[in-house]
Parts: structure tokens; sequence; C-alpha cells
């Protein structure tokens, strides 16, 4: 089976950081696209940011400037620094993978769990 855990949501005050992380485990064979979504209470999932094997990025118009991601392929890991955060941001943060598996022929979308974060002073 394959599974996303991630980890490092909390509470912090506007303008701090935050650096969430999300390993993808299991018996995968590939990962392409990888990426963050949030979603607020009584609104829609959306697209934070998201990066390829080869490091191409893509970031809402939100979070341009203030968040950046990154991934460590050989830990099949992706990674989300915050910075300069907002109370706009509070949120339930989900990883987001298209993996491969040994067994299969086609890629599927995986989901993390979701992760708290939560800007307030």
């Amino acid at each position: 089976q394959v599974q996303l855990v991630e980890s490092g949501g909390g509470l912090v005050q506007p303008g701090g950081s935050l650096r969430l992380s999300c390993a993808a485990s299991g018996s995968i064979f590939s990962i392409n696209p990888m990426g963050w979504y949030r979603q607020a209470p009584g609104k829609q999932r959306d697209m934070v940011a998201s990066i390829t094997s080869g490091g191409n990025t893509n970031y809402a118009d939100s979070v341009k400037g203030r968040f950046t991601i990154s991934r460590d392929n050989a830990k099949n890991t992706v990674y989300l620094q915050m910075n300069s955060l907002k109370p706009e941001d509070t949120a339930v943060y989900y990883c987001n993978a298209y993996i491969l598996r040994m067994s299969s022929s086609s890629y599927t979308a995986y989901w993390g769990q979701g992760t708290q974060v939560t800007v307030s002073s």
C-alpha cells in the first residue's frame, strides 16, 4: 500500500513561519507531480503549490513571494515553507501526489490526512 503522512502544522501569529512536510511510502515505482492544497471551512479545496520531479513549480497568486515548495526525490518527500503568514492562510493543508505503484501500469492520485494551520493573534 501507499500512504502520505503530513507534519508541521500548528498555531502561529501573523507574520510568522511554518514548514510543512509530506512523506510518501510504500511500493512506489515513480512519483511525478507533488503539491499542497488547502481548504478553509465553507470553502472549496484549492491548490497552493505544486512541483514536478524536475523541480518546475507553480504557486497560487495568493501565496507567491511568501511560500516556497521543494522536494527531496530520494526521500519521496515534499515540503512547503510558509513565511509572512496571514490569517487568510488558515486552513487544513493536504499533501497530494500522483504515484505509479510497482504493480500498476497507471498513475493514481493520493492524498495526505491533512494538517491544520491556524494563523491568529
